[in-house]
Parts: C-alpha cells; sequence; structure tokens
C-alpha cells in the first residue's frame, strides 16, 4: 500500500497543472478587464483577432481536445461555437473566416465568459482522472493561451491606433526614464558544432525540435536591441528613401505601403497600450517588420543573427527573466541596462533573425488535428526569437522559435545585430 507522502508526491503534478491553467484562464479576462463590448467585438485588419475571439478561441481548444476528445459524456456548452471559434484545423472542419471575426456581435463578451467558466470547472474537474497524454495536450493548451494572451494584446493595440481619440487599455503612464541610448557593444557568440533545439526537458512546441548540431562560424552579437535613437538615425539619414539597403521584396513593400517610419510613430511620439508616449530613444525600437530589419542592418554594416546564433548565446541565459507580462497592466519596452554583457535576450522586444522557418532534421508534425500546430507554416516565414514585453514570464525559453510574415509588424518585434568575426 502507498505511504501518504507517496500519494501525495504524485498528485503534486496535477495541483501544480491544476494551479497554471487556473491562472492562465484568468489573466486572460484580466487582461481584457477594461474592455466594453464593443472594444472586445471589433477587428481591425484581417491578421488580428478581436479580444472577445481570442477568450472565445482558447476556449474551444480546450473543450474540444480536451474534453470533447478525452472526458466520456462530456456535451459541447453550444454546438455552434465550433464552426465560430475553430481558428485553421483543418481536420475539426468548416469554420468563420479569420477576415470576418469582427462581424461575430454574437454572443457577446457576457456569453463568451459564461462559456469560459463552464469549461474551466469541466476541466478542472476532469484533470486528476486524465492520462499522461492527455495531460500533455492541457500543457499544450496552457501554452497556446499563453500565445493568445500576447496576441490579444497586440490585436488591441492595433485597433486602439485606428481610433483617432488614441484610447488607451491601462491610463496609467508607462514610467520610463528618458535618456540618451548607451553605444552599442559585440559580444562574441559560440563558434564551432552546437547543439540546438529543444533537448527533452520540460515543455516545448514540436517545431523546437529534434536537437540537433548546427556548425556556427566565429561571429558576434550585439549586447542589446536596436534602440529607437538608433532607429531615428536611420529614417534621418534617408534609410527608407535608399533602394540599396533593401531586399527586392521590402523595397516592393516600402514603396506600395508607403512605409516611413515603424508602425505607431508618428511626429515624435508613438502610440502604445496607455496611449500616446514620447520616444525613448534609449528604449528598444518595436514593431518593425523583417524588411525593416534586414535594411537597418545593412545601413549599420552588420546583418541579422541565425536562430542559431541566437539561441547557442542564449542557452545559458534566465528565460524568465528581462521585462515579461507578469500581469494585467501598461505594457511598453523599457531601455537595455548599460553592460558589456548580453541584454535583454529574453522580453522587451522579438528578435528578428535571418533564419527561414522550415523544418529541422527529422522533424514530424504530431498525428491528428493537434498536428497542424506549427507545421503546415513552415514556408514563406522568418523565425523570431528571445519573446517581448507582453510574452507571459514563463513562456520563453532559449529554444522557443516564433514565426511571422516578413512584413507583418504589428507584433513587439525588433532585431539585435549580429557581425562576421
Amino acid at each position: 500500500m502507498a505511504s501518504r507522502t507517496d500519494a501525495s508526491n504524485r498528485t503534486d503534478p496535477i495541483e501544480a497543472l491544476t494551479r497554471r491553467f487556473a491562472a492562465t484562464r484568468r489573466l486572460s479576462l484580466e487582461l481584457a478587464e477594461t474592455l466594453s463590448d464593443a472594444d472586445a467585438s471589433a477587428q481591425s485588419m484581417p491578421d488580428a483577432s478581436p479580444a472577445k475571439w481570442h477568450l472565445a478561441h482558447t476556449t474551444w481548444f480546450f473543450e474540444t481536445f480536451i474534453l470533447r476528445d478525452h472526458v466520456p459524456g462530456y456535451g459541447l456548452f453550444d454546438d455552434r461555437y465550433p464552426f465560430l471559434f475553430n481558428s485553421y484545423y483543418e481536420a475539426e472542419g468548416p469554420r468563420h473566416a479569420r477576415r470576418h471575426r469582427g462581424l461575430l456581435t454574437r454572443p457577446s463578451l457576457d456569453d463568451v465568459c459564461v462559456w469560459r467558466a463552464h469549461v474551466d470547472a469541466a476541466v478542472q474537474s476532469a484533470l486528476p482522472d486524465l492520462p499522461a497524454s492527455t495531460l500533455a495536450l492541457v500543457e499544450l493548451g496552457i501554452h497556446h493561451e499563453q500565445q493568445h494572451q500576447e496576441l490579444l494584446l497586440t490585436d488591441i493595440k492595433h485597433l486602439f491606433a485606428q481610433n483617432p481619440l488614441g484610447p488607451a487599455v491601462w491610463n496609467a503612464p508607462i514610467a520610463s526614464e528618458v535618456r540618451k541610448f548607451s553605444a552599442m557593444k559585440w559580444v562574441k557568440g559560440a563558434e564551432g558544432v552546437a547543439a540546438v533545439g529543444h533537448g527533452g526537458e520540460g515543455f516545448a512546441f514540436d517545431c523546437e525540435g529534434p536537437r540537433h548540431d548546427a556548425l556556427l562560424t566565429p561571429h558576434a552579437l550585439a549586447s542589446r536591441p536596436v534602440s529607437n535613437g538608433e532607429w531615428q538615425e536611420f529614417i534621418a539619414d534617408g534609410g527608407y528613401h535608399t533602394a540599396a539597403l533593401w531586399l527586392s521584396d521590402g523595397w516592393a513593400w516600402v514603396q506600395a505601403e508607403d512605409v516611413e517610419a515603424p508602425a505607431y510613430w508618428r511626429d515624435g511620439q508613438l502610440f502604445t497600450l496607455s496611449g500616446w508616449q514620447d520616444i525613448d530613444p534609449a528604449a528598444p525600437v518595436t514593431h518593425i517588420s523583417f524588411f525593416e530589419a534586414d535594411a537597418f542592418a545593412s545601413w549599420a554594416g552588420a546583418r541579422l543573427p541565425t536562430e542559431q546564433e541566437w539561441e547557442a548565446s542564449a542557452a545559458g541565459l534566465d528565460p524568465d527573466g528581462g521585462q515579461q507580462l507578469d500581469g494585467a497592466g501598461p505594457v511598453q519596452p523599457t531601455p537595455a541596462a548599460d553592460d558589456t554583457d548580453l541584454q535583454q535576450m529574453f522580453g522587451s522586444v522579438w528578435e528578428w533573425t535571418g533564419s527561414a522557418y522550415r523544418p529541422y532534421p527529422g522533424f514530424r508534425a504530431a498525428p491528428g488535428a493537434v498536428g497542424e500546430y506549427n507545421g503546415k507554416f513552415m514556408s514563406g516565414q522568418f523565425v523570431l526569437r528571445g519573446g517581448s514585453c507582453a510574452t507571459p514570464r514563463g513562456h520563453c525559453r532559449a529554444s522557443y522559435r516564433n514565426f511571422f510574415y516578413p512584413h507583418q509588424r504589428w507584433q513587439f518585434t525588433g532585431l539585435r545585430l549580429a557581425k562576421d568575426l
């Protein structure tokens, strides 16, 4: 017969997972707490989704892949919701078009919150009886919701930026000392054969593995991300009007979209989740596309790091350090410390790399619908590393691969320079 201590040790992982599930679900609601039903229902562009949709889609994920598939006798809360809130899972059947998510004025925000509470209670009740394979899906769902928490913030920021009133999600001013940015320093990176990719300990998305060897040539990384002040110098030097700095697709994009500055910049100010703020020259530049990052690197006589170079340098650093999302409140990148070591590798801004988002050697997508999570997007996108000020703390690790199309910049995207030695 098992001792009481043995039994307690066996239940600890379930209790920990239950706490993390509840905390994650609660944070999503807190992030949307100041939004009206109208705020939460509007969609500002096809790449963005309404806040209400994020709250609903993450609920659909748990109801579908945990409750429907693994809890005998569970009945869907509303059998119309899967069509409305499935995102891109072809195996789950037809769905409402992404570009029309802003037309879903019903169900209301309150209705979605009632559904969330119902699903939360059902998941927490089921957790002690779920097998390890299903608990792994719960873990995936938690990380999936953390991704949507960041998307919720960046999507509502894009929406509010379209409003001439410049509304704020949080009225509290962002406390940030405005100072001249410090000189960028160079930190020698690892070279030779380096093991990259997830090593099997703890959670990771499938696209982070298998772990494999990569050959790193001599190089250095900048000690910090590029700052707003340095970007202002790039603009003043005609960076957006010098074709030689740009990739062909990037130059066509700049001209077609009449791009003159990072997203949300206007007359010495930038739009934040706390409304319009003065540009801090020392803070990391953000909301830039891959095209802009690559052009700046060319202008600076440098290049973007490969994702393997970035990971090898970040592997020994604390992934929970830096400026990351700890709860509902003002979110905006702040200046790096004046130091000779690598700063802000985790948090602050997602850092574009020069690496295409493609599968690692030996990659195999998981079977079933969840296998659509990452693998089918491995075409035409570039990898970003490190997380941002809107990434929930605890979500990042050195092997984590984010990915976006090269023209997209509504996320908290910035860059760190690299150079060959």
